[in-house]
């Protein structure tokens, strides 16, 4: 038996990528996407002086607990990345303008995707952990750009980074240091592991 049948795993996301990973392991899970004010939390960290890997881990609790606190007897996943170069945190962009000005900043340059990720399970959180890849952009031309912001189109505006590793986004990239499944924002090995530690997945 690979996955018990108890608890009921249910991710904490919309996330398309994060989808694709678990179910490409095999994993039997729901998905529901946790509405949280992820704007005023990171306001709130930065203000407060909190390290980014705090502060992401505070995003990704307030997603599981969101949705645990309707579901306790689930084994909630919430999810989140910031992605921060030289000490300035980017936001998802608002639209493609907003995209074409962030992959500018980024370009030729190396920035961390701080991925957090907590489970919540009976009214608290009951693990936790942070990857945090460092992503090399090479010195791309303008017209590479252009043709990237029109290929990939609006599905940009949902990544932290402007790109997606899993498509196109790849070629923006001259090195890449860390987990592959975290760069997708869910660090997929760590989580089997705790999933089999707590009887959820076979041994």
């Amino acid at each position: 038996m690979m996955q018990a049948a108890a608890p009921r795993v249910v991710l904490a996301s919309a996330s398309t990528a994060r989808r694709a990973v678990l179910d490409g392991a095999g994993l039997r899970f729901e998905a529901q996407p946790a509405a949280v004010d992820e704007a005023e939390i990171k306001a709130a960290a930065q203000a407060e002086g909190i390290p980014p890997a705090d502060a992401a881990l505070m995003l990704a609790d307030a997603k599981a607990e969101r949705i645990a606190r309707r579901d306790p007897e689930a084994l909630v996943i919430g999810c989140d990345q910031l992605l921060v170069c030289e000490g300035a945190w980017f936001d998802k962009p608002a639209d493609l303008a907003a995209a074409r000005v962030q992959l500018q900043a980024l370009r030729g340059r190396t920035h961390d995707l701080v991925t957090a990720m907590v489970c919540h399970r009976h009214g608290g959180r009951i693990w936790q952990h942070v990857a945090v890849p460092r992503m090399t952009m090479r010195d791309f031309s303008g017209a590479f750009l252009d043709a990237y912001l029109d290929a990939e189109g609006e599905v940009l505006t949902r990544s932290v980074g402007a790109y997606r590793l899993e498509g196109p986004g790849a070629q923006l990239f001259a090195r890449i240091q860390g987990d592959h499944t975290a760069i997708l924002g869910l660090p997929l090995l760590p989580l089997l592991g705790f999933l089999r530690q707590h009887g959820v997945l076979g041994v």
